[in-house]
């Protein structure tokens, strides 16, 4: 059910493979992006996925789908899942986010504010005054989020893996009595 859940969102949300293959940003990769690995969906690679995209999406630079690329491929997490979460910060989102980002940094380096207002402006004059409050914010938020992603995707696989089972036991499915396929439906 999680499973066909996801795919359904991939083919609506997600483009196809070999669009993404054919990308101009993303042929630095080469042949590592025919790896059949990066286009599977099972428990694994979706939740390394999502801690894979929500830690690039907090970093500040226009490059951020070809670092989640790059880390898809080393951590071996699903490509597209990887490289659509860095749209968590996009032009509407990555000010207020970046913003709070700031804010953590502050708040765990006990700093007070740089003076006048955080902005594109203030940041790209001051930046000795926000940069080190900025990255760590970003830095942190990067971890926790992909953390918290990783932890809450791999949980939503596994409660859907049991739903599914129980629903077979309820059906009288002849193999949902059998613990091994149990067992090994739930690791995918």
């Amino acid at each position: 059910m999680a499973k066909e859940l996801i795919e359904k969102m991939m083919h609506r949300f997600i483009p196809d493979p070999e669009v993404i293959k054919r990308h101009k940003s993303l042929q630095f990769l080469g042949e590592k992006l025919h790896d059949p690995n990066l286009w599977h969906l099972n428990r694994r690679s979706i939740s390394m996925a999502f801690a894979v995209g929500l830690f690039c999406a907090w970093i500040p630079t226009p490059t951020q789908m070809a670092i989640a690329a790059a880390a898809a491929i080393y951590f071996r997490s699903n490509l597209p899942v990887s490289v659509a979460l860095v749209w968590v910060t996009n032009p509407l989102t990555m000010p207020p986010l970046f913003y709070f980002a700031y804010q953590v940094g502050l708040w765990i380096l006990n700093q007070p504010a740089a003076e006048g207002d955080f902005s594109l402006t203030s940041v790209l004059s001051g930046l000795g005054d926000v940069w080190e409050p900025f990255l760590l914010g970003c830095l942190i938020m990067g971890i926790l989020c992909s953390g918290v992603g990783y932890l809450a995707m791999n949980n939503f696989w596994a409660y859907h893996v049991r739903k599914k089972w129980a629903h077979r036991r309820e059906k009288g499915h002849k193999f949902a009595r059998y613990p091994i396929f149990h067992a090994v439906e739930w690791r995918r």
